[in-house]
């Protein structure tokens, strides 16, 4: 699959075809980020969006079942238990800041970059920017609480798989 954009802007004034034309759009495809933009322009501001996805259309579909439908990818294989554990708690996160602000859960983080964040054991900014399609606006906006979850889960988990220190000083 290649990765592809797709730019559209959406006037404060008649919304509502613009908007429906890019629900369709992110409804049919894979899509790896979204950055938005307002542009002030008085009566004539607008949002400009651009939409990083994966255009299955040049290999034949690749990505996509029979039907027509979106493979689902299981998680479960590509992590590891301790991985996937955190990347489910690192969801239920997500779901609760999308929830806060009101805006899809796919355009703070997809699964596929939760997925990396988990795999790369980010706990820094910049291991974020590492992370393909997380631009500046989201680690502003959404990365301190994303890293706070992830610095104590990687810690927790740190600790858990540290083995104790004897205090046992008696002779064998």
């Amino acid at each position: 699959m290649a990765v592809a954009f797709k730019f559209f802007s959406i006037p404060i004034r008649s919304a509502d075809a613009a908007a429906a034309e890019m629900n369709g759009f992110l409804r049919a495809h894979k899509v790896l980020s979204i950055d938005r933009r307002w542009v002030e322009e008085g009566a004539d501001s607008l949002w400009l969006f651009c939409i990083d996805y994966l255009d299955s259309s040049t290999e034949g579909g690749a990505g996509k079942n029979g039907s027509g439908s979106r493979l689902k990818v299981d998680y479960k294989e590509i992590l590891s238990a301790e991985e996937f554990a955190v990347f489910a708690r690192l969801r239920d996160v997500r779901k609760e800041i999308s929830q806060r602000e009101a805006v899809p859960v796919y355009t703070i983080f997809t699964n596929e970059q939760l997925a990396q964040i988990v795999q790369s054991r980010a706990t820094t900014k910049s291991a974020l920017e590492k992370i393909a399609g997380v631009g500046d606006a989201r680690i502003e906006k959404y990365g301190p609480r994303i890293l706070e979850f992830l610095q104590t889960q990687w810690s927790a988990a740190h600790e858990a798989n540290r083995e104790p220190v004897s205090t046992d000083r008696r002779p064998g």
